[in-house]
């Protein structure tokens, strides 16, 4: 018995020694002590096995239910200890208000703005963002909103990083193709302000999760290239009350609003009741778009963001703007809610 004792702190110690998880080294002990016990069920009376590990299995049982009952009585006492300190646990979970000298620094150039200041970058910092898509627009998106100071900003996608986005996904990096675009998305912004929370989703937007996941940010961006997400991401937000800034691209041309009924704006189905016809709104990867176009307008999806987010200036509410690359023009037209609309009018209650 004394053997099997000396073994089992032989394990412990080299184990802790060696920097093993604690975990890992009650595994070992464990497994040795399961061995020694069936040893004694398995085997004869008189081997020479059990004599050497104390000649009877009723001392190995006693002792394991004793070391079973001592790890419930402290699982048990650390999730009491957890129940009586929840707030003050959360409390520290949060993000403070207070900004360090680097971001004092890094943030300056929106602190000296008017129309931000300090009260308007505290209010970025406090924000919680989702950006759907990592693609074409999400990638700008993401990198300036990480730049800007935005506190968490969370990201879905499915898809992985391909050789044929980095002529226009600037986020990704040759190294990355193969990986999940929101987990090179989450490196790139990291990497970039170690001072932001990066909340990466590998997965596809459904309804079964879109109610609890929109509901978990303030503000939505849509990047993404399908009708089926976009008009799920505007139900979901419409019926949560949040806003959602919207945009699409196609060749040289893009376009971008600021959805939000809450505020007096039309919702993106007012503006396109249904999805158009197979063939009439193809893909970038079908018609094409020039590398820099998702560029300016994920950038603009991002000046929209911190704009409803501050307060500053006038977000694009009620109004579409559309970039014309080729030509190097730009043009704003004013959208209407539609009284029939089935998500925000009266088509909808």
């Amino acid at each position: 018995m004394l053997l099997v004792l000396v073994l089992a702190a032989g394990l412990w110690g080299v184990g802790y020694i060696a920097g093993v998880s604690r975990t890992a080294r009650v595994t070992s002990v464990s497994v040795l002590m399961v061995g020694v016990i069936l040893s004694h069920l398995v085997l004869p009376s008189g081997h020479p096995l059990r004599e050497a590990t104390g000649g009877s299995a009723a001392l190995w049982l006693m002792l394991a239910g004793a070391a079973a009952l001592v790890m419930v009585y402290g699982k048990g006492l650390k999730a009491l200890r957890n129940r009586a300190q929840p707030e003050a646990d959360k409390t520290e979970a949060k993000p403070s208000d207070r900004f360090t000298e680097t971001e004092l620094d890094r943030y300056a150039r929106h602190i000296v703005l008017r129309e931000l200041g300090g009260p308007g970058q505290k209010r970025l910092k406090k924000a919680r963002v989702l950006v759907i898509g990592a693609g074409g627009l999400g990638a700008p998106a993401l990198q300036y909103l990480a730049a800007a100071g935005v506190g968490t900003i969370g990201v879905i996608d499915d898809d992985v990083v391909e050789n044929a986005n980095l002529q226009r996904q600037v986020i990704h990096r040759d190294a990355d193709i193969g990986m999940p675009k929101v987990f090179s998305a989450q490196q790139a912004m990291e990497a970039q302000n170690p001072n932001v929370t990066v909340l990466p989703y590998n997965r596809r937007l459904n309804e079964k999760i879109a109610p609890d996941l929109l509901g978990d940010f303030d503000l939505i961006l849509d990047g993404t290239d399908n009708f089926e997400t976009r008009y799920l991401a505007n139900r979901t937000a419409v019926a949560l009350g949040k806003p959602l800034i919207s945009g699409a691209l196609s060749q040289w041309e893009g376009q971008l609003s600021v959805f939000d009924p809450a505020k007096g704006a039309p919702c993106y189905q007012c503006i396109f009741p249904e999805a158009p016809a197979a063939g009439l709104a193809p893909s970038c990867s079908e018609a094409g778009v020039i590398g820099p176009l998702p560029g300016v307008v994920g950038s603009m999806m991002a000046v929209e963001a911190i704009k409803v987010i501050t307060g500053a200036g006038q977000a694009l509410r009620g109004e579409m703007l559309i970039y014309d690359a080729l030509y190097g023009e730009s043009r704003k037209i004013t959208l209407s809610k539609r009284s029939d609309c089935p998500i925000c009018g009266a088509g909808g209650e």
